[in-house]
């Protein structure tokens, strides 16, 4: 399981966009994104820097935790 720091998140709406962005990242299987935390938890195979770039392309900031 790799975790990102998501910053920009404001709302359940951007919850659902960093979602939906997410899971098209080829290798993805798995995503549960908390707004509280400002984290997405992400499972599967997806290459970490296409996931913060897909984060990113959304409009928020994103980083690998671990």
């Amino acid at each position: 399981m790799l975790k990102l720091k998501v910053e920009g998140m404001t709302c359940n709406h951007c919850v659902m966009a960093v979602t939906k962005a997410l899971k098209k990242v080829p290798g993805v299987e798995k995503v549960e994104v908390s707004l509280e935390k400002g984290e997405a938890l992400v499972e599967g195979t997806a290459d970490p820097k296409a996931l913060v770039q897909a984060v990113e392309e959304e409009g928020y900031r994103a980083q690998v935790l671990a």
